[in-house]
């Protein structure tokens, strides 16, 4: 696990607080779904005033990072990944519902990733990742073949895994495997037209429209934790994001 850096000193003391205390989050320290210290209890351990303590403690729940309970304390928020292609994105029947893919991990190596992702994982020029092809799938059809790349400082453990022991969902699996919490997620949208190979993967004609998605999922402390690129046919694809 990563060391943690020291609060900067130049920020408000409220502010040094709260990025405190994400950096207990983001190293498993405080785990999601887990009740925080009081603020009674965060004032004596850190020596700064309640008012202090409150606001670092609003900011926070602002970011979604924590949620008050009444009665009962202050938590980690814990994502939810169930009712969705996480709760990131989601496929939507024309009915409205809304289908969980079933997964299927192809493969998982260590290779070296584009220039691209390696910047987008902030990764050390001739560093490795951890490679993963895997399908989604409605039976009977194919929705989306994905590429996901990931650093292997973090997640080396999943090399040992084999494929057809992965879990449906992977941020789960993650945190059980590896210790690594997804906390948030930046996607971009984008059309394609199918070359050769995507066309032969999704079963679809050379030419035909290709939804591409691309995910950069991030940990509490907005480290870059997965590169994602899903596509799939862009017939009967609809795409619905909750704004909150």
């Amino acid at each position: 696990m990563p060391a943690r850096m020291r609060p900067d000193e130049r920020l408000p003391l409220y502010q040094q607080l709260s990025d405190e205390m994400l950096a207990r989050i983001a190293a498993g320290e405080w785990l999601p779904g887990t009740a925080i210290p009081s603020e009674t209890e965060l004032t004596r351990i850190h020596g700064v005033a309640i008012g202090t303590v409150r606001k670092a403690v609003d900011t926070l729940v602002k970011q979604g990072i924590l949620e008050r309970s009444h009665g009962r304390g202050t938590f980690v928020r814990r994502p939810q990944f169930s009712e969705s292609f996480f709760r990131f994105f989601r496929q939507v029947n024309p009915s409205g519902s809304q289908p969980v893919p079933q997964s299927r991990i192809l493969s998982r190596s260590l290779e070296l990733p584009p220039e691209g992702v390696r910047q987008a994982l902030a990764l050390e020029q001739g560093e490795a990742a951890v490679y993963l092809t895997r399908e989604r799938i409605i039976q009977p059809d194919r929705l989306f073949r994905e590429q996901i790349w990931l650093p292997r400082a973090r997640f080396f453990a999943l090399l040992d895994i084999e494929p057809n022991m992965f879990a449906n969902m992977l941020y789960p699996f993650y945190e059980e495997q590896c210790g690594q919490l997804i906390a948030s997620a930046r996607e971009t949208l984008t059309i394609e037209s199918a070359d050769v190979d995507t066309a032969d993967i999704l079963g679809i004609a050379p030419g035909q429209p290709v939804v591409a998605i691309e995910r950069i999922a991030l940990g509490y402390d907005s480290t870059p934790l997965e590169y994602r690129l899903s596509r799939g046919a862009a017939e009967g694809f609809r795409y619905q994001i909750d704004l909150r």
